[in-house]
């Protein structure tokens, strides 16, 4: 067997409600001074209320920082970074989307190793130590909370990543009734985000591509593929949005470990350049990006189709499934309401050949496909998706 490393959370509580006693399960491993890491909307909503009471009850002093925007910034981790070094927190709590997740990971970083930024980008060039660090997910898509990975927006449109097991956290809570609310949009394109991490981590070409991710990817494409309109539909209902909830996790383990591709390449221009939501990027480009890989994944995609679908089962011939697979993709983000084209949200076709320029700067992603991609091909793809 090809050896692999699979590093993930230490401790992960799953239950809903969790979030109010965040004292109790991590107050001890932050220490008496806690920065809480989360954005305005959820700060105005007060959904970081009661986990802030429980860390206060606990007998911490709490700091919070709530500028977190969509596809956070540089000045703006450095301005969290800043709050904490201010206050001395002895730990940091992430509490939000993946943004909210992927700041507060680098401000327990940069605090606790003193570490220039610029030194940590890349794979494995974060050499910590870290700040106690707990995170707490408020969208089922991302999977940050088990994830050593964090994404920064650099410069007015391109993204960068920090890939190290230094940022993973001492402790993950899913608290799905932090979900209720989501609204269907962004638990659409957030569901399919999770989905899409399930599928290139199990396709990848990565050298530590593993028996562990693609298990954890194809049980994350069962919970996903099974709840997720349920979820858009009737936002109410806590066992979807559980069962979401689990399956961003358990997609976020698989893909932490072997890592995506060139779907997520091909969206980072979208969100860098356009401001489109990260899932939405992804939904995008993702049955283009598969019909391009299929020559060569095609026996990877059927493999998986029925766990996503699982009438899928029915269809016969490795080809047949892989395609029938691809064009349930394609439809379900039809069917939740999302947009398909790249031309509805307001990519005009003259960006295209910058948008495939821009994304060979992921390198780091594009080694992983399964198919290799080169700028030509990404162009075709992204016409294919306008």
């Amino acid at each position: 067997m090809t050896p692999f490393v699979f590093n993930t959370t230490p401790s992960i509580v799953f239950e809903a409600g969790s979030s109010r006693r965040f004292g109790e399960i991590a107050g001890r491993r932050l220490g008496p001074k806690v920065l809480v890491v989360t954005d305005p909307g959820l700060r105005r909503l007060g959904l970081a209320d009661p986990a802030i009471a429980s860390l206060e009850a606990a007998g911490a002093i709490v700091t919070v920082f709530d500028q977190v925007e969509a596809d956070p910034s540089r000045a703006t981790l450095m301005k969290a970074v800043e709050a904490g070094r201010v206050a001395g927190v002895t730990g940091v709590a992430g509490f939000g989307g993946g943004s909210s997740l992927d700041v507060a990971k680098l401000v327990a970083l940069l605090l606790g190793s003193g570490e220039d930024l610029d030194g940590a980008w890349g794979v494995a060039q974060a050499k910590g130590p870290r700040l106690p660090l707990a995170l707490v997910p408020t969208t089922a898509g991302t999977g940050s909370e088990v994830t050593p990975v964090s994404i920064i927006t650099v410069g007015e449109e391109e993204k960068r990543g920090v890939s190290s097991p230094v940022i993973l956290p001492d402790v993950a809570i899913l608290d799905a009734e932090l979900t209720l609310g989501l609204p269907a949009a962004i638990t659409a394109a957030t569901g399919v985000d999770a989905m899409v991490h399930a599928i290139e981590a199990y396709a990848s070409k990565s050298a530590n591509n593993n028996p562990l991710s693609r298990m954890l990817a194809k049980q994350a494409l069962q919970l996903l593929g099974a709840n997720i309109e349920t979820a858009v539909f009737n936002g109410e209902d806590v066992a979807a949005r559980g069962a979401m909830l689990l399956g961003s996790m358990l997609a976020g383990q698989a893909f932490a470990n072997s890592p995506v591709a060139a779907v997520h390449a091909l969206a980072y221009p979208i969100g860098g350049t356009f401001h489109v939501p990260h899932g939405l990027s992804n939904a995008l480009v993702l049955p283009h990006v598969l019909r391009y890989n299929a020559p060569d994944a095609a026996h990877l995609y059927a493999e998986i189709a029925a766990d996503a679908f699982p009438h899928l089962a029915r269809e016969e011939g490795t080809q047949g499934r892989c395609a029938a697979f691809i064009e349930e993709l394609a439809a379900l983000s039809k069917k939740l309401g999302m947009q398909t084209k790249l031309r509805e949200v307001g990519i005009g076709e003259e960006h295209l050949a910058k948008m495939a320029s821009d994304a060979m700067k992921q390198q780091r992603l594009l080694v992983n496909n399964p198919r290799e991609v080169q700028e030509a091909d990404a162009l075709t793809i992204y016409r294919a998706a306008w």
